[in-house]
């Protein structure tokens, strides 16, 4: 059975495996990862681990751009099978292009309702920090995120081009 858990350096080669499985240069929904993050070495990778938990804390000064974020791993087994962020509210970018929940599946995990077990999860924690209503996006050609979505009561806005290409909007009521 799957759980949740706060992003750890102890799960550093079980992260860096599900990284390798997805290839070089594809973007990982849901680690808050970005193209400058150095997670190779166990000093960077403990480093870019302090960063994303600490998005979550009221306590630490964000950077410009950013908003507070709750990062979970989805693990089983010790096996990272994916990554979730719940933002805690949203910018101007995040309302356009990403909402307020953003996920991924490693592709061996793919199919087997992970996406759909953790979504559900997430959503208890927003609720948790007081948001009515979560805003999830997807690419509008992802059927199956679309399907999560659903699963979860998700209501569609439309379709709308972004800057990361046409994407499905979905509201769900908390």
């Amino acid at each position: 059975m799957p759980e949740l858990i706060v992003p750890t350096v102890d799960l550093h080669d079980a992260w860096l495996d599900a990284h390798d499985e997805w290839g070089p240069g594809l973007h990982e929904d849901g680690f808050g990862l970005r193209p400058s993050d150095e997670v190779r070495s166990p000093d960077g990778f403990a480093a870019w681990v302090r960063l994303v938990n600490e998005q979550a804390d009221p306590a630490t000064p964000l950077a410009d751009g950013q908003v507070r974020c709750t990062h979970r791993w989805i693990v089983e087994d010790g096996r990272v099978l994916g990554g979730i962020a719940l933002r805690h509210e949203l910018d101007d970018f995040l309302l356009r292009v990403a909402g307020h929940i953003g996920y991924g599946i490693r592709p061996s995990a793919r199919r087997r309702g992970v996406a759909t077990w953790a979504l559900g999860r997430v959503l208890g924690e927003a609720r948790a920090i007081g948001l009515d209503r979560v805003l999830i996006v997807c690419a509008a050609d992802n059927m199956a995120s679309a399907r999560t979505i659903e699963r979860h009561g998700g209501v569609l806005e439309g379709v709308r081009g972004t800057e990361l290409g046409p994407a499905r909007r979905y509201w769900i009521g908390l």
